[in-house]
């Protein structure tokens, strides 16, 4: 790692109990624990790998059984790994994150804050050089998963600069881990925004509600007037009608293509096969097809259709999709207004995902038809010309942040090395940041 010592962890752990432990065991923590609200339950799926944010899908234990396992409790400044199924993630724990608990998959570790910055260890563990650190002690065979989980983490290294450079270090790739942070919060205001919209328009039918009770126009009158004056017999506005996917939009079910066609160099499309290759908006896992079968455009719909079903994003350019991923688009090319769809149908297309062993997965038939209350195109055309100007902004946001991510990720390796010193690097963020 070059001129800092490297030590083990165990050398700058706190001294406090329970500074380096696993989750309960699986026995204490199986799925009839969890509750619809209470603490949080950290799993491996919650780690990001883009920022610092904890995100994902949440399951909860009552705060009575929290009590009951003191060690696993996490605080402020505890860096959390995963012993199995993610292994080679690590997380930290912001103080905004409140009380939380550990799964049985996860480890924790708190530092000494006289000897480690824990933000600098964070870092550290998500370098390449970090990240391989900890793939050391990862089993080859079988299921993903670390052997001795507390012994194989007190063995973690990590180089050591002095405290106060640890800090600096720390400061300048959290300057950039913070702005893309703000960016993250501001999509999702801005996507809430068009999807109370949504729902307001086309699902609680609002416009047509208030014409019904006499109450003031909240549209402009251009938008006002396109909306029916009454409810049918079926509460829907009249004049709409119920129509399917397939009355309405194109849609392309993706086809994996060979393997030998996959690539990391940029050659052919970039290619999506699955959920995991799914962002917040976007897709963001750079792997490349040379030889693309299926094809989405740039602005289609994207939509998982294989374990899970439901999950949706949005093409951010021409990409080659496999078979665990579709795509649609409206006929009249409403590109916003038909991402919009794809996430109001999430919860009937993650109908199709099965309990149990079963793989769950929608096809496209299945796809093509499911139900729709289709409103006149100009009401549809008057919500896409309203959303673009948003959606236009959660693209140039997530832009900056792909942005800000290249850059923390070129910086971190030498900064950890030493091969280039925290002044030269915080004069570069504040020219990106």
């Amino acid at each position: 790692m070059g001129k800092f010592p490297m030590r083990p962890l165990s050398e700058l752990a706190s001294q406090s109990k329970g500074s380096i432990t696993t989750g309960p065991f699986g026995s204490r923590m199986k799925a009839d624990v969890y509750v619809a609200s209470g603490v949080p339950v950290i799993r491996g799926t919650n780690i990001s790998t883009t920022s610092r944010a904890l995100e994902g899908n949440w399951v909860y234990v009552t705060e009575k059984f929290s009590r009951g396992l003191p060690n696993c409790i996490v605080e402020a400044g505890d860096l959390v790994f995963p012993h199995r199924g993610s292994i080679g993630e690590v997380a930290f724990i912001e103080a905004e994150h409140g009380r939380m608990i550990l799964s049985s998959s996860m480890m924790k570790y708190r530092a000494d804050v006289n000897l480690a910055d824990t933000k600098f260890l964070f870092y550290f563990f998500r370098s390449p050089q970090g990240r391989g650190e900890i793939l050391r002690f990862a089993s080859q065979v079988g299921t993903p998963g670390i052997g001795q989980p507390l012994s194989s983490l007190r063995k973690f290294r990590t180089p050591v600069p002095p405290l106060p450079e640890q800090c600096a270090i720390a400061a300048v790739l959290s300057a950039l881990d913070d702005k893309i942070e703000l960016n993250r919060r501001m999509n999702e205001t801005l996507e809430g925004m068009a999807r109370a919209l949504f729902k307001d328009w086309f699902v609680t039918f609002g416009p047509t509600r208030a014409k019904t009770a006499g109450a003031d126009p909240y549209l402009v009158p251009e938008i006002w007037s396109l909306f029916p004056d009454r409810l049918d017999d079926d509460s829907k506005p009249e004049g709409w009608e119920e129509r399917t996917i397939d009355d309405d939009f194109d849609v392309i079910m993706g086809q994996s293509p060979p393997g030998s066609t996959y690539n990391e160099d940029g050659s052919g499309l970039p290619f999506f096969q699955g959920r995991r290759d799914f962002d917040f908006r976007f897709p963001n896992r750079r792997v490349y097809c040379s030889e693309p079968s299926r094809i989405a455009q740039k602005d289609w719909t994207l939509l998982s259709v294989r374990a899970p079903v439901g999950d949706i994003n949005r093409a951010w350019e021409k990409c080659c999709i496999g078979r665990g991923v579709g795509a649609f688009l409206h006929r009249s090319e409403f590109a916003s207004f038909t991402y919009y769809v794809g996430l109001h149908l999430r919860e009937e297309l993650a109908s199709y995902d099965k309990d149990g062993t079963v793989f769950g997965s929608i096809n496209q038939k299945q796809f093509r038809g499911l139900k729709v209350l289709a409103a006149n195109t100009d009401i549809a055309k008057a919500f896409d010309a309203l959303i673009i100007p948003i959606d236009e902004a959660i693209r140039n946001n997530t832009a900056e942040s792909r942005t800000l991510a290249q850059t923390r990720d070129l910086f971190l390796p030498k900064l950890m090395s030493g091969e280039i010193r925290v002044s030269k690097a915080e004069e570069l963020v504040e020219a990106v940041a």
